[in-house]
């Protein structure tokens, strides 16, 4: 539905759009998220699940090392072989190098009834690494087509730097602080949660579906022209993606199963 309503009304929720998405979304919505997860826990679970180091190596080191590497050397390569765009599967490496999305991570680990806790730790913590990680896998993994930098080492290191604290600050303002809050305001709450029961998990999954309609806003807000030369890719890709997701889904079962 989502979907269907960017597609239908993509200025709403165009960058440029009325709901500001840029404040709205990137920082809101996201803030909102970890809030509820924040008033939802308690803080002993918290503690309990920074200290997993086990659970958050298997997490980091399948997400960020055991994923990239297998698109890169198994998908990408039968993709290509069959008949797949040479950018698009590229660009799918690219993708496997980055750390998930951390209210997405969340969200749907919470609705699948996993270990919030722990997700919200590696959400964020997977965000922080990926800026150190995910620029060495894109050099060593992606195919350039022998296109080279002019960047100084000193340039890449101050870009690398600057980027860091971008993402700590985005994480301190949409992230610990909201959680934080989250955490400050269950005690006075308490008593109203657990007789009102009010729904914090419905009300974090339509903050998601928001995210989401803003997302394809932006992609539908092209033009009919841009969305016909891309119809066909999107599909394909739409296909691919879902179709690495039960397999990662299947193998992580098998993992800790």
């Amino acid at each position: 539905l989502s979907i269907a309503g960017a597609r239908a009304a993509p200025a709403v929720g165009a960058r440029d759009g009325p709901l500001y998405p840029d404040i709205t979304v990137k920082y809101l919505a996201v803030a909102l998220i970890f809030f509820l997860s924040g008033l939802g826990l308690r803080p002993r679970q918290l503690a309990g699940a920074v200290a997993n180091v086990p659970l958050h190596a298997l997490i980091q080191g399948f997400t960020l090392v055991a994923v990239p590497i297998f698109v890169r050397y198994v998908v990408a390569p039968f993709l290509y072989r069959a008949g797949l765009d040479r950018w698009l599967c590229e660009g799918l490496v690219a993708v496997s190098c980055l750390p998930p999305p951390v209210s997405s991570a969340v969200i749907l680990t919470k609705a699948a009834g996993g270990n919030e806790a722990a997700a919200i730790f590696n959400s964020a913590f997977g965000s922080l690494l990926g800026v150190l990680v995910t620029p060495i896998e894109l050099v060593a993994l992606v195919d350039a087509g022998g296109a080279s930098s002019n960047t100084t080492g000193a340039g890449a290191s101050g870009a690398m730097l600057a980027t860091l604290g971008r993402v700590f600050r985005q994480l301190f303002v949409t992230v610990v602080i909201p959680l934080f809050c989250g955490q400050v305001a269950r005690p006075r709450l308490e008593a109203w949660l657990d007789r009102a029961k009010p729904p914090l998990s419905e009300i974090g999954q339509a903050t998601l579906l928001l995210i989401i309609f803003t997302t394809f806003c932006d992609t539908f807000s092209g033009g009919e022209s841009v969305e016909s030369s891309r119809r066909g890719a999107l599909a394909v890709t739409g296909v691919v993606v879902l179709s690495l997701q039960l397999v990662f889904l299947g193998a992580v079962f098998m993992l800790t199963a």
